[in-house]
């Protein structure tokens, strides 16, 4: 009994470490898209991305300021090399005879610092360019980034609401039905009514139950995907506040849709733009390779020798040397293979120009369907919403006309599928404006 308590102990603290380690949140979909745009996984990875460039454009930049490098080096000469010489000169020796020597001592010692500087460089120019397109390129990219989380985000979060408004409905179509089924079984005990109607009714409460059951599980799998949109943890507590019919409503904007298309807003417009500028720089790059180069270095240092290692004694005798050099470098002839590369870089340059009209072209046409979309999603509700309520007086009419024996279980049946299809038929249009708008405001870059 002692080791159960203990054991029941334990479970109950464990859980309620859990539970502390859970966090909740709260949120409108506008918060949503603004949490996801920090916290989004592919948000955050963008980020580093720009970080990341911000360094090489400075690594780019670094490589034309003044450089300085220092070293020290030491050579034990265990053995010295020697030197051949004829005989009979004045080394001594007969004429035949090859004389050897050793030149050097046994510890040597070096300590030398540079300073070097590039003066001239057509492809360091270039490349300083080329960092700051770089840097834009990832800034692009970073927008796109949270253009595409914008988008994911009100999708996700539609997808949550649709789902909840539905397991509402299907409670509600429930008890109704439940209460009807009860009602028509006492009539069938009283022998007023064939089985027939009992059996239709019970068909289609079981077909109710198991969307429920179905709606239940997907909205579980759609909060899951919201909260991974957004960056948290999927065993986090999430509370949503906007309402599905609200949201609708409030996108519910024609005029919206007649403002025109500027295709240079476009992020995809921006990034081919780019990409046709990083290819003109990658031209531009090849034929600076044709011009001469100039750099200095300064070099400063000690050396010494010994045939005993005495480098740290204070009497040590260090010989200074310094010296300046100048290096300029200029391309002659490359057997033709400096343009070919020049001839590959303008025939990329062309390929980006074409891509960035198809580009222009393709968003056009995107736009235009967006348009068309969106517009028909506000007819649609419009549409959708109509059928709905008379779809109710449809269902209502039938099941007093089923009550008082007027009507077949077949004909309150098929009102009542045809209730349940309108409801919803009517909760997809309100979560399809809420897209549809989202995705005609991402190809107009609208935040």
């Amino acid at each position: 009994m002692k080791h159960k308590l203990i054991i029941i102990l334990l479970l109950t603290i464990g859980f309620m470490k859990a539970q502390e380690q859970k966090q909740s949140y709260s949120f409108s979909l506008q918060q949503a898209i603004d949490y996801a745009i920090k916290n989004n996984y592919a948000s955050l990875n963008a980020d580093r991305d720009i970080a990341a460039a911000k360094q090489k454009k400075w690594e780019t930049t670094a490589a034309g300021l003044p450089q300085i490098n220092a070293g020290l080096s030491y050579i034990n000469n265990f053995e010295l090399t020697q030197q051949g010489a004829a005989g009979g000169g004045p080394f001594g020796g007969s004429p035949s005879e090859v004389l050897t020597f050793a030149f050097g001592t046994k510890h040597n010692m070096n300590a030398q610092a540079t300073l070097s500087q590039l003066i001239f460089d057509g492809s360091y120019i270039v490349a300083l360019q080329a960092s700051k397109t770089y840097l834009k390129y990832y800034e692009n990219a970073k927008q796109k980034s949270n253009t595409e989380i914008r988008e994911m985000v009100v999708n996700a979060y539609g997808n949550v609401l649709l789902a909840q408004e539905s397991i509402s409905i299907l409670e509600k179509n429930k008890t109704t039905l439940s209460k009807t089924l009860f009602d028509t079984q006492e009539t069938y005990k009283n022998g007023l009514i064939e089985e027939e109607n009992v059996e239709q009714l019970q068909i289609t409460l079981s077909s109710i139950e198991s969307n429920l059951n179905n709606t239940k599980r997907l909205l579980e799998v759609a909060t899951k995907m919201l909260k991974f949109t957004l960056g948290m943890d999927i065993d986090d507590e999430l509370t949503l506040t906007d309402k599905l019919d609200n949201l609708s409503t409030s996108n519910l904007d024609l005029a919206f849709s007649q403002g025109g298309f500027t295709v240079d807003n476009n992020i995809n417009y921006q990034m081919a733009t780019n990409f046709q500028e990083q290819r003109a720089l990658e031209l531009k790059l090849q034929k600076s390779k044709a011009l001469p180069t100039l750099s200095a270095a300064l070099n400063f240092g000690y050396n010494a020798f010994g045939n005993e290692f005495t480098f740290a004694n204070s009497d040590q005798k260090w010989n200074n040397f310094s010296n300046l050099g100048v290096s300029l470098n200029v391309p002659i002839f490359s057997s033709f293979g400096r343009s070919a590369k020049t001839q590959q870089a303008k025939i990329a340059l062309e390929q980006a120009k074409t891509q960035l009209t198809q580009t222009e072209q393709q968003l056009k046409l995107e736009y235009e369907r967006a348009k068309s979309d969106y517009e028909f999603s506000i007819e649609e509700y419009a549409t959708s919403k109509s059928n709905l309520n008379l779809a109710e007086r449809i269902e209502k009419k039938q099941q007093i006309k089923f009550t008082e024996g007027l009507s077949s279980s077949f004909d309150f049946s098929e009102a009542q599928r045809q209730l349940y299809s309108a409801q919803q038929n009517y909760l997809q249009s309100m979560v399809n404006i809420i897209n549809k708008k989202a995705t005609l405001e991402k190809i107009i870059n609208k935040n």
